[in-house]
């Protein structure tokens, strides 16, 4: 069966594709419903979020399609690795030195009515780099584990002098909470690259350790060593109902929305919260309003579908026999599951609220590329291995991605 018989279209792996469509009509659903009475309130249209999200959704179906028809060898191309590492550092930099502060960060750069989060994009850009860099050391990592990662001269293209740049730039806009994910992203593929599993809990210790630290730091400082913003968001995780006007306004009334849910929900549209009680109602806590209106099990059900995703998408680079692209499906994965984590564990107060959106309900455009760009690509990988799969099979030898 040669090579050329074999339609990328037929190779599609709809495990992956169908789940993401689910997800994101339901986020589109549930935009309209947290927004739209509120945009009738203000006199304004109805379906204007919607319909902005919905645009965002149609060149993310875009973009997926073309990223889907790349052949692999173009991402891993060092050039263009380094092109777009170049881009996104200037990106990153311009953020910081003209972006508006909203919320307490500089993170957005506005092009007219358009605007554009840099560290959205780094999420991906990250994966996709630090994929390419340990899938080219992977016969010294075998042999000298975590010391592959850290020995030999320093290059353009070492990883931690990059990696660390582009995170300082983001947490320095100031945008705590991508930083953080960008730092776990980081321990996921390290993790991901094949060193020894004594390190990875070595580190999950350190990192567990410094959190619980940290933690204790700042209430017994009383937030004096840190900006008054994340002061406030500790402070709103250690007792929300302390300040129900201030700081623990978002928090204590994320816990109405869930226990207005109960099982079954107050149905969809009938929110209370969403109506002024419950700031960014429709992105950081658009969660707590799904279980208001669908309920707990309408939420379990939303999870049980999201989760599904991430694991299938573990599983093809689990599978996968090509180390980049087990990297990149693994790293994936991993991002997905971080921000679910980090917003499910803001808005149920497990953790610090940190301002993270979730997966494919929250609005958010530039969020929601990034997602149609993470999925593409790992449509792209589930389809080359299975491609070379079904070469090595009928006894045909194909190197092309």
């Amino acid at each position: 069966m040669p090579s050329s018989k074999i339609k990328k279209i037929h190779l599609l792996d709809y495990s992956i594709l169908v789940p993401y469509f689910v997800l994101s009509l339901i986020g589109l659903i549930m935009v309209y419903s947290s927004t739209g009475s509120n945009l009738i309130e203000v006199g304004a249209n109805s379906m204007s979020s919607v319909i902005k999200q919905s645009l965002f959704w149609i060149v993310s179906l875009f973009l997926i399609f073309i990223v889907y028809r790349l052949k692999l060898t173009f991402l891993k191309n060092e050039v263009v690795m380094l092109i777009v590492m170049l881009v996104e550092g200037v990106l990153l930099v311009l953020t910081r030195l003209f972006a508006e502060v909203t919320n307490g960060a500089a993170g957005w750069l506005y092009i007219g009515s358009f605007s554009i989060q840099p560290a959205e994009y780094l999420k991906i850009i990250l994966i996709w780099f630090l994929a390419f860099v340990f899938s080219r050391r992977q016969e010294n990592i075998a042999y000298d584990g975590m010391f592959a990662l850290t020995k030999g001269k320093l290059k353009l293209t070492d990883w931690r002098v990059l990696t660390s740049i582009m995170i300082l730039l983001v947490a320095i806009q100031p945008d705590m909470g991508n930083a953080v994910i960008l730092i776990l992203i980081t321990l996921v593929m390290v993790f991901a690259s094949g060193i020894n599993y004594r390190w990875a809990y070595f580190t999950t210790g350190i990192a567990v350790v410094f959190s619980i630290f940290f933690i204790k730091f700042v209430e017994i400082t009383n937030g004096k060593f840190i900006p008054r913003y994340i002061y406030a968001r500790f402070n709103a995780f250690t007792n929300p109902f302390k300040d129900l006007q201030g700081d623990g306004l978002q928090l204590a009334n994320s816990y109405y929305a869930i226990n207005n849910g109960g099982w079954f929900g107050r149905g969809l549209g009938n929110s209370i919260e969403k109506k002024g009680y419950l700031p960014e109602a429709h992105t950081d806590f658009i969660f707590s309003i799904v279980i208001e209106e669908l309920g707990l099990l309408g939420g379990i059900l939303i999870l049980v579908i999201l989760i599904f995703l991430i694991l299938r998408i573990i599983q093809v680079g689990i599978r996968s026999y090509d180390p980049f692209n087990s990297m990149m499906a693994i790293g994936i994965g991993g991002m997905f599951l971080i921000q679910l984590f980090i917003n499910l564990g803001g808005i149920s107060g497990l953790i610090p609220s940190t301002g993270v959106t979730f997966p494919f309900l929250s609005q958010g455009g530039n969020n929601l590329l990034v997602l149609g760009v993470a999925v593409a690509f790992v449509l792209n990988i589930s389809a080359s291995e299975k491609k070379e799969r079904i070469l090595y099979n009928s006894g045909y030898i194909n190197n092309e991605y």
